[in-house]
């Protein structure tokens, strides 16, 4: 299995270690026996985004921008052109000879953002001077125009020709944007949400600023979209919240405390002698029902319909998660700081449950706010009957430095990206071993071999 050829590591840090997170050599549900390296950065590669069905761009703080193709991890092109780290990176459709293309809008330290052409390695718009270094992209494709988010919020349209912008003060700056309905756009600006306006008409666009959402206590680190009615963010110290997308009122509010025991070897200890530990929110996950929250080395899976945890581990990885995928029929998959990825399933849990009296509240805990009363206090909840287990089901070791992110293409295999300057494609053996007798069969057979 992967670990015979690849070795085994040493978590990064003195971190805790638990027993129940080592899978062994055998893995059934893993099917990513096969890698590939893949080298051309110089520095840490900190974006990944997918262009097409066979294509991936990476990006990071050596400047470059590099297209590969993932079924040959050959490098296509070199995208050259900032002179420092890269900041934030999307992808961009537009029109061209009647069909829709997908260009790469990149933003740089270097205050400039740029649009390339992933089909010839060109750069074809170019904007340089300005304010601030972007920190966030957002594209808007049924308006055709495109955001920025940096100390100011910028609106360009498809000829990267800047439509208005709004100056934000603050010590972050915007750290990360959402589309909501009706025009509007969710702006995360250090513990505030700013709700801003979009006003088009023809080819004019306005932005106003309408409402600012301050319900968070420190620094929110994750913004997403949940589906059509909901988004949710989370914070600096384990703050989640999921709001409503049209009328911004809070729906679910929870604080993820991770808790240790201080020094105390009773097996049950009350809250109050407990050491407790918060925990940022680095990424958030969803598929429009449940919501994954990597909440520093931990998970917490939660339903935002029932408005109830599914899952949660304390302990996922050896250190922070960075990244995480909600698959189907189950399936999660998280990296980390660590340096591996791992694939997970969440099972139902045998009757009876583990009392959620003790181990659920002593694992997290759901606090009303001391300043704000914009949310009921939460309660107790005795006992939880619709929690799950998250268990383990692959490890993938591979990289040396902590993975930033990583990118699905099904059948074709994984991508990830990481510290150690190299991208790796992960691909399912079984079925490249498949794929390398049918091309060998196909060979013999034109040449008569058979």
């Amino acid at each position: 299995m992967l670990r015979w050829f690849l070795g085994g590591r040493e978590a990064q840090g003195t971190v805790e270690k638990s027993a129940a997170l080592f899978i062994g050599e055998e893995q059934p549900k893993n099917c990513f026996t096969e890698m590939q390296v893949l080298k051309g950065h110089f520095d840490i590669v900190r974006f990944l985004v997918q262009i097409d069905d066979l294509r991936v761009a990476s990006a990071g703080d050596d400047g470059l921008v590099l297209v590969w193709n993932v079924e040959t991890g050959e490098c296509l092109y070199e995208l050259r052109g900032h002179t420092q780290q890269i900041t934030a990176m999307t992808s961009y459709p537009y029109m061209r000879g009647g069909s829709t293309h997908t260009a790469l809008i990149t933003a740089s330290s270097d205050r400039t953002l740029s649009l390339w052409d992933p089909d010839t390695g060109n750069r074809v718009q170019n904007v340089s001077d300005l304010q601030s270094s972007v920190k966030c992209l957002l594209v808007l494709d049924r308006l055709d125009v495109w955001l920025s988010g940096g100390n100011e919020l910028c609106v360009w349209n498809s000829d990267f020709e800047l439509q208005c912008k709004t100056v934000h003060h603050s010590d972050t700056g915007i750290s990360a944007m959402v589309e909501l309905p009706k025009n509007f756009i969710a702006a995360a600006m250090d513990k505030e949400i700013v709700i801003v306006k979009m006003n088009v008409s023809g080819s004019d666009v306005a932005i106003m600023p309408m409402r600012h959402l301050s319900d968070h206590q420190d620094t929110i680190r994750s913004l997403i979209n949940i589906n059509d009615g909901l988004f949710a963010s989370g914070s600096h110290i384990g703050e989640l919240i999921v709001w409503d997308s049209v009328d911004w009122t809070i729906q679910a509010y929870e604080h993820i405390l991770w808790e240790e025991p201080a020094g105390d070897s009773q097996s049950e200890v009350r809250l109050t002698h407990q050491k407790q530990i918060e925990r940022s929110i680095q990424h958030m996950s969803t598929d429009g029902e449940l919501l994954v929250a990597a909440v520093g080395s931990g998970l917490f899976v939660y339903n935002v319909q029932m408005k109830n945890v599914v899952a949660y581990r304390k302990i996922a990885h050896d250190s922070d998660v960075l990244h995480t995928m909600l698959q189907e029929d189950g399936q999660l998959m998280t990296c980390s700081e660590d340096g591996s990825v791992r694939m997970w399933e969440l099972q139902d849990l045998p009757l009876p449950a583990e009392p959620a009296s003790s181990g659920l509240f002593g694992m997290f805990g759901t606090f009303g706010r001391s300043s704000k009363q914009v949310c009921p206090p939460a309660k107790k909840v005795p006992e939880v009957p619709s929690l799950r287990s998250l268990e383990l089901t692959g490890d993938l070791i591979g990289h040396s430095g902590a993975v930033q992110m990583f990118v699905s293409f099904k059948e074709k295999g994984l991508v990830t990206c990481s510290t150690d300057h190299l991208l790796i494609v992960w691909r399912d053996g079984e079925l490249q071993s498949q794929l390398r007798s049918l091309a060998l069969f196909h060979k013999l057979e034109e040449h008569q071999g058979l």
